[in-house]
């Protein structure tokens, strides 16, 4: 061990609770790539900046300043950009004979040379941490980021011509490519990125190629928005530092590549998953942003119509079944899930969830994240909670056969089960467990209800949609649609002969269920949203339905007739209810049906 790392160790052994064993483990990496034991001990989460910063002070026998630093104006005139960016450096306060001076690293006693030949003035040097000297150089010399970067990529680029040479060669550019993203000017950037988005509320960042320029976007709201616009030179930079900092191989770029981190700000711990992929010329990169602790407390939050609330309200206190919340990705399906799982009683109840990830902390929860590459899917995790004897169980979505086989075998064995599933409507969620080979008798026994949803942005609750600096264009927020079906006996029934899909609506109808549009246009009414912004889920819905054999027309499929030319979708009763064919008598009022 280099005796100042040994001094520096115990130093930090005392005043920061290393201990010996993580002291040891960082030796290894050290002595592989030169790196200083403080670094190490920082990349590991063992120590802060802070930490190492302080106790570097104390064995150098020289002060320490504590962020952000506050350089006098005559000091920094006297110091070119140039050298202070080079060696990282802040002069703070001068004298007639003397500079004192901020380092990051004090041991550089070339900065220190190099300053007293310029300014002609004897050196005090104090210790800082990086992050307080990189935004004190920001402050007084202007941020020169792109700059950077831009030589920065120019070096990567030049590492990364010889990868797949040798294997020897591709780990030297790995381990090159690793320490050039610790660098201050890309990390600066990413991390301001990063903040960015989160102070903003997106959900997803974009980071993507496009030509000449590198294309940063912003998830807001459900909609792509233009954030950032970066040199193509800084692309190979930035996807370098995410996927350091996402556990990622760097060295891969032309395989898709999962990783993830936590990332604290403003007081709050985050989860960014980031997802990269091989497009063409490049990689493109996806950074999603979960906050564990946003969960709705109680399904209220949502914006459901009240009949429809009290109605799942009322299959939840059954304390049985599945009850599944369906539509597209991005819809909010599991934020009606927990909001639905708030409002249970955890204290009394075991509360199991399955998730791919964990998104939101549930208090009182036994919270279990899924992980398919490490042979624990969806299905083996479902079985082995069920021995666990839970109450309720939370599967994050139903994908396969075997998980709806077991879901609702637990269910018509006295469980609650919740769960999602990808339908385009309540009663396509039916049709899909049936299509994916689910015995009929088992959906029959087991589901309960159904919640079909959209998410739809929001008027602004500051200029009531009329525009403003706070939101733009009158519009912040989501808010969603529903559509609530309740299996009832006749659709059970229904269910267990394999009905069809319109006979399925058609029941569901009849029971009350009320269709996506129809709730979008009562969210419009109670000015939750505008009808420009329901526009294309309405559009959707007009044209979902199959052509009339007469003029063409789409006929929605609860419809009894063509709203083109008005003819009839089939026979009727004098009750006015739609007849099957074979139908002998109409099982609404009993009446005989006429054969005319």
């Amino acid at each position: 061990m280099h005796p100042r790392s040994s001094i520096l160790g115990r130093l930090l052994m005392e005043s920061e609770g290393v201990t010996g064993e993580i002291l040891e483990k960082a030796l290894g990496p050290m002595r592989k790539s030169g790196e200083r034991i403080g670094d190490t001990l920082v990349r590991m989460g063992a120590v802060s900046r802070t930490g190492v910063a302080r106790a570097l002070a104390t064995q150098l026998g020289i002060p320490f300043v504590d962020g952000p630093l506050n350089p006098e104006a005559t000091a920094v005139e006297v110091v070119q950009a140039e050298l202070a960016r080079a060696h990282r450096i802040i002069p703070l306060h001068i004298e007639h004979r003397a500079l004192r001076l901020a380092m990051a690293d004090p041991l550089d006693v070339s900065a220190m040379d190099d300053v007293q030949f310029q300014t002609g003035r004897r050196i005090d040097p104090v210790v800082a941490t990086p992050e307080a000297v990189s935004d004190a150089l920001d402050l007084c010399y202007g941020q020169e980021e792109e700059d950077a970067v831009d030589s920065l990529d120019e070096l990567v680029l030049t590492l990364s011509s010889g990868t797949e040479e040798n294997e020897g060669a591709a780990l030297e550019v790995a381990h090159e490519l690793e320490r050039a993203t610790r660098r201050a000017p890309v990390v600066r950037l990413v991390d301001r990125l990063l903040r960015n988005a989160i102070d903003d509320g997106a959900s997803d960042i974009h980071v993507e190629e496009t030509g000449d320029d590198v294309r940063v976007r912003f998830r807001l709201d459900g909609r792509l928005r233009q954030a950032a616009e970066l040199p193509a030179s800084s692309r190979r930079a930035i996807l370098s530092r995410i996927k350091v900092i996402a556990g990622m191989d760097i060295s891969v770029r032309r395989r898709a590549q999962d990783g993830s981190l936590a990332f604290d700000h403003d007081g709050k711990s985050l989860t960014l998953r980031v997802s990269t992929l091989p497009v063409n010329g490049g990689e493109k990169a996806v950074v999603r942003i979960l906050d564990s602790t946003s969960a709705p407390s109680d399904l209220g939050e949502l914006g459901m119509s009240a009949p429809a609330l009290a109605q799942l309200r009322s299959l939840l206190r059954r304390g049985e079944g599945v009850v599944l919340a369906a539509g597209p990705t991005g819809s909010g399906k599991s934020t009606t899930l927990f909001a639905a799982l708030s409002e249970l009683d955890r204290d009394t109840r075991n509360v199991v969830t399955l998730e791919d990830p964990v998104e939101y902390r549930l208090p009182g929860a036994s919270q279990i994240r899924v992980d398919r590459r490490a042979g624990l899917g969806f299905a083996d995790a479902l079985r082995a909670v069920l021995r666990q004897d839970p109450d309720v169980v939370m599967v994050g979505e139903i994908r396969d056969r075997e998980t709806a086989e077991i879901a609702m075998s637990a269910a018509v064995t006295g469980h609650l089960v919740l769960s999602t599933i990808h339908t385009t409507d309540a009663p396509g969620a039916i049709t899909r467990l049936l299509h994916m080979g689910v015995p009929p008798f088992l959906v029959a026994g087991g589901l309960n209800g159904v919640v079909a949803q959209r998410l739809v942005r929001k008027c602004c609750a500051r200029c009531r949609g009329r525009g403003c600096p706070e939101c733009g264009d009158g519009l912040r927020g989501r808010t969603g649609v529903y559509q609530l079906l309740a299996v009832s006996d006749e659709m059970r029934d229904e269910i267990s002969g394999g009905g069809s899909s319109a006979r399925l609506r058609r029941l569901a109808t009849n029971t009350g269920m009320r269709t996506l549009d129809s709730d979008a246009r009562r969210a419009v009414a109670a000015g939750l949203t505008t009808p420009h912004e329901v526009g294309r889920l309405l559009h959707a819905a007009a044209t979902s339905g199959s052509p009339c054999h007469s003029c063409e027309t789409t006929v929605p499929f609860e419809a009894l007739a063509c709203p083109g030319c008005g003819l009839s979708r089939g026979p009727r009763c004098s009750c006015g209810r739609p007849l099957e064919r074979g139908w002998r008598f109409c099982p609404w009022c009993v009446r005989p049906v006429s054969r005319t």
